[in-house]
């Protein structure tokens, strides 16, 4: 008796209309501040994933004077407002960025938007959504400020919504599992095979890049990363193929074990592979090396390879039809900014674009009525339904 009654509950928590029964207002309400609570443990992700800090422990804190925040500090949304975006210590005072409080209510008002969305196809197919729009949120902001999109977000997102398309196959507007997944599938490899073929066809055209930099610029070489004056370039970025090479003639170097002064040297740097003038170092046994230069020539890529692995994240949530939606609407929004902010000074043609943010945008354009926009427009033509 007590299983069946366990059946007959669980099946009127999940049932659709068990939901709509109640006002819209209630669930509209109910996702903002769900979603207000989610975005403030994504302002956690945002701020640790780049630095490889865990997300549980430690506890919340302020980053300038360690001190731990109070559970009424760290309500969303308000605790910012009341504290007028400062630190509550009086001794500390320090300035809270306004990206939280930014984050807290984006995702607040995109949770009770996709429950406006897809509240009839039920609470499961609601949840999905809104733990994808979170992924999108998280990348969008990592992007931007870190010209990144961890792994943990694209391959974990293309992994979790292949795994969604089974739980929840409502969201690709199916009853059934299979065609749901299959759909799911085929939107993530498409969504990557596009994107990398427009990565390869960049390298093909625009494979190399001069950069300019301030006289007697440092550059710095990490286990990871290359320190240019006004970014860093994780090596995945700069050395994606064998044969990629950074090149530059340096007036000063230092490695932990020499120094090259005197003479300016010529450094031709693969991913396995350093070269000073003639002699040949095992890149790997290069922990740390600084060179002082005014020109570099960087391999450059269209797209960061990150994309693609966004791109298959989008495409195993939207199928192949949001696939489509989202590369021509990134490509549109994305081409637009940028000429503006390049028109106002604020980016020069050759700066690197973070492609994330807009292919992100897109994504959530599509789940939140883009997609019925797009069929309506373009699905007679190109033989599409919803």
């Amino acid at each position: 008796m007590n299983l069946e009654l366990t059946n007959l509950l669980a099946a009127a928590v999940f049932d659709a209309r068990t939901w709509t029964e109640l006002p819209g207002s209630y669930w509209i309400t109910v996702f903002f501040a769900f979603g207000a609570v989610v975005g403030s443990f994504l302002n956690v992700c945002i701020h640790r994933m780049p630095r490889g800090e865990s997300l549980v422990h430690p506890p919340s804190h302020c980053p300038h004077c360690d001190r731990r925040i109070r559970w009424r500090d760290n309500i969303p949304i308000l605790a910012w407002l009341l504290l007028r975006g400062r630190c509550s210590n009086a001794e500390c005072r320090a300035p809270i960025s306004p990206r939280y409080i930014v984050v807290e209510a984006m995702t607040g008002l995109c949770f009770a938007a996709l429950w406006i969305q897809h509240g009839a196809e039920g609470p499961l197919a609601v949840v999905g959504w809104c733990l994808f729009m979170a992924a999108l949120i998280v990348a969008t902001f990592i992007d931007l400020e870190h010209l990144i999109i961890p792994d943990e977000i694209t391959m974990g997102g293309a992994v979790g919504g292949v795994i969604l398309a089974v739980v929840a196959p409502r969201m690709h507007g199916s009853e059934y599992v299979w065609p749901a997944l299959k759909t799911s599938v085929i939107g993530a490899g498409l969504g990557a095979g596009i994107v990398f073929g427009m990565l390869e066809l960049g390298k093909l055209l625009f494979g190399r890049q001069k950069l300019d930099l301030p006289p007697d610029s440092h550059l710095v070489f990490t286990e990871t990363d290359l320190h240019l004056p006004d970014v860093v370039l994780p090596y995945e970025d700069v050395f994606y193929r064998a044969s990629d090479t950074l090149r530059f003639h340096a007036a000063r170097l230092e490695l932990v074990d020499r120094c090259y002064r005197d003479v300016p040297v010529q450094l031709r740097l693969r991913a396995n592979l350093l070269r000073i003038g003639d002699e040949e170092i095992e890149a790997g046994t290069v922990l740390w090396m600084d060179a002082v230069t005014d020109q570099v020539s960087v391999p450059r890529e269209a797209m960061g390879f990150g994309d693609v692995k966004f791109m298959a994240t989008i495409g195993a949530f939207t199928g192949w039809q949001g696939v489509l939606f989202t590369l021509l609407g990134s490509s549109l929004v994305g081409l637009a900014v940028n000429v503006v902010l390049i028109l106002v000074g604020r980016r020069q043609w050759s700066a690197r674009i973070p492609f994330g943010p807009y292919l992100a945008a897109a994504a959530a354009g599509w789940i939140l009525g883009g997609k019925e926009w797009f069929l309506a427009w373009f699905g007679p033509a190109m033989g599409m339904r919803g």
